[in-house]
């Protein structure tokens, strides 16, 4: 499917975060004319965040690419089945396939962050130092950054709903790879790319590359709105 009008840039994040993580990509999309828009989930529950990504797209102009972090995979795969999806672009991100949830692939390949969490009032909340398995490559003072606006999601968050759809098997998707990632294990990001056919980008970069590589999140979502625009 191609178009004429730029694409609608729609960004979801993961957990432990919301969508300021897009921050440092935002503006230079914006500057290119896109029409640019970050979700805000509560995290609470893997279907009210699935619906929030689809009220959003009622808020904004069609075609729309789909940019997912981590968590944020899950929910741009049960929402891209939507028509006015032309493409998705997956960071560091888990992909399920129709049956599978978010739980089912991270015990593929197990990661070191989850031995830096604490279970409190029904949330996952990230300690103080899990900043050095997710976002490592960061400074000291962004790190801290990262810590203080962290948002926790539910504990059972990835047990939840199964993916019923699965677009990346009839949409173009493209996926950034992050060969030091200590949340999402770079081998998931490897197994779930490889099997959705994305054009890969491979990038030396902890579970945070919109933050310590932006010019290369950058590049690659204009790569995809070009393709998408027949380009």
């Amino acid at each position: 499917m191609t178009s004429t009008k730029k694409p609608t840039i729609v960004f979801c994040h993961g957990i432990w975060a919301d969508g300021s993580c897009f921050s440092k990509v935002i503006p230079a999309l914006q500057a290119d004319g896109h029409e640019v828009i970050a979700v805000q989930y509560g995290l609470d529950s893997f279907e009210e965040d699935v619906a929030t990504v689809k009220r959003t797209l009622n808020r904004v102009g069609s075609p729309v690419i789909l940019v997912g972090h981590s968590y944020g995979g899950a929910t741009i795969t049960a929402s891209g089945m939507d028509d006015r999806v032309v493409g998705l672009v997956y960071i560091a991100a888990v992909a399920p396939d129709i049956g599978e949830t978010v739980q089912e692939q991270l015990d593929k390949y197990p990661s070191d962050i989850f031995t830096r969490v604490e279970v409190a009032d029904g949330r996952a909340w990230m300690l103080p130092n899990g900043t050095e398995f997710f976002a490592g490559d960061l400074s000291a003072e962004e790190q801290k950054l990262v810590w203080a606006t962290h948002y926790a999601p539910v504990y059972d968050l990835f047990h939840q709903q199964k993916i019923t759809g699965t677009p990346w098997g009839t949409k173009p998707s493209w996926y950034i790879l992050c060969t030091q990632d200590h949340t999402v294990h770079p081998d998931l990001q490897r197994w779930v790319s490889k099997r959705m056919g994305a054009t890969i980008t491979e990038v030396e970069s902890s579970h945070v590359p919109m933050l310590s590589n932006p010019e290369i999140v950058i590049d690659v979502i204009r790569k995809a709105a070009s393709a998408v625009q027949g380009h």
